[in-house]
């Protein structure tokens, strides 16, 4: 499935009416960073097309700054990046539960890519999505978060996206922008 994002003169357009950044990508940096994300941020870039990506690499607590937030907010489209480990990161399910949040009272576009596993384990909360909340499950006893990353686990794999298998083409991105 290819997805067209905005060219860069509507994306400009419409980023300097309300928008602080066109794409926000969310991703587990230990499964992407240096690969499929970087290679899609620097295509959006090329495109003129205002992105963010936290270039954090460390360890972080278990809030989501308020920088983080806001970027949240004043980001047009999201780019959910969903990898192997991506629920074993209490930080990327906080992420996605405020992207879907906004969302639905913002009206934003989500935009899911299934690297390397598929939309129904997601869906499903099997493999490295089930292990992952069984142990956030463990941590967290009867914390009401933990069903929170759940439904939105499951709800973000409702959505149409692109499917990017283990063995397929990273050449795939070029037909998402």
């Amino acid at each position: 499935m290819a997805f067209r994002l905005p060219d860069s003169s509507s994306a400009s357009s419409s980023s300097a009416l309300k928008w602080s950044f066109d794409v926000f990508l969310s991703f587990r940096g230990i499964d992407t960073r240096n690969n499929f994300t970087a290679h899609l941020y620097q295509a959006l870039l090329a495109k003129g097309i205002k992105t963010y990506r936290d270039d954090t690499d460390l360890e972080r607590a278990e809030g989501i700054s308020p920088g983080l937030l806001k970027a949240i907010e004043e980001s047009m489209i999201f780019i959910i990046i969903l990898s192997p480990n991506y629920a074993s990161s209490t930080w990327c399910l906080e992420e996605l539960t405020k992207i879907l949040e906004c969302k639905e009272t913002k009206q934003q576009i989500v935009l899911p890519v299934f690297y390397h596993v598929d939309p129904s384990d997601v869906r499903n909360l099997k493999e490295s999505f089930g292990e992952a909340l069984a142990k956030h499950h463990e941590r967290f006893q009867e914390d009401p978060k933990v069903q929170r990353w759940k439904e939105s686990l499951r709800e973000v794999a409702t959505l149409a996206g692109l499917h990017l298998a283990k063995d397929g083409e990273q050449t795939q991105l070029k037909g998402f922008c």
